[in-house]
């Protein structure tokens, strides 16, 4: 198993308030599948993610990636394990104002010890073109193209997507979709999302339905619909 979590705990204390985040959470996906998970606002969907990709610690349980025990790493562990194996795509694209598309996208590629190539990844998101432009030069569809870019130069073996489509229309979340699809298959690489937005479980391999910080559900399609057949 490629991703495994096992009774995952997370709470914050606020003041003299204790809020519980993740109450034991249990999650499995295979290599190079897509996984979804669905949730509410406040179900936990991004704190678990986060653990997943050592941006944040857990308070019990444990998380493994590929054989590696995420939750018992030290800090100087996670940063590695972040740089080596992590790609992180959010709703908001966190792009570098002054520099170019093709410098944005250069400056992860060189924390990187295997990156793919810049115009190979260019290339695949439909960008080479925008290379020489700044981001207040592209649409928001582009910008988030070039922030996918960004996360895949580094050739993760994970990526994480928090609400990809959150910030865009109707027919440019189908063709981000659809190139999330699309490096899915032509890298291998392993895709775990969260949404909102129950039409987008269609694409995925296993879909997790978490609610007030557990998972309630689990569901493993049997066919993989197209995001281009995807409607809400």
């Amino acid at each position: 198993m490629f991703i495994e979590v096992t009774g995952l705990k997370k709470g914050y204390t606020t003041g003299e308030v204790r809020t519980e985040v993740l109450k034991g959470v249990d999650l499995q996906l295979e290599k190079g599948e897509i996984g979804v998970i669905l949730g509410p606002s406040g179900s936990g969907k991004s704190t678990l993610v986060n653990i997943i990709g050592g941006v944040d610690r857990s308070d019990g349980g444990s998380v493994m990636v590929d054989g590696t025990t995420v939750t018992s790493l030290k800090d100087v562990e996670l940063t590695e394990y972040r740089r080596e194996n992590i790609g992180f795509v959010f709703q908001f694209y966190n792009l570098v104002p002054n520099l170019t598309v093709g410098e944005n996208i250069e400056v992860c590629a060189n924390i990187s010890t295997a990156p793919l190539d810049v115009d190979q990844v260019l290339a695949s998101v439909g960008l080479l073109d925008k290379k020489d432009r700044f981001p207040r030069e592209l649409s928001g569809g582009e910008q988030q193209r070039v922030s996918i870019a960004r996360a895949i130069v580094k050739n993760p073996k994970l990526l994480l997507c928090d609400e990809p489509t959150g910030a865009v229309d109707f027919e440019t979340s189908r063709s981000i979709l659809a190139l999330l699809q699309r490096i899915n298959t032509d890298f291998g690489t392993t895709i775990l999302m969260i949404t909102h937005n129950t039409a987008i479980s269609g694409m995925a391999n296993t879909v997790f339905r978490l609610r007030s910080g557990a998972v309630v559900e689990r569901v493993r399609n049997k066919e993989t619909l197209p995001a281009e057949r995807i409607e809400w």
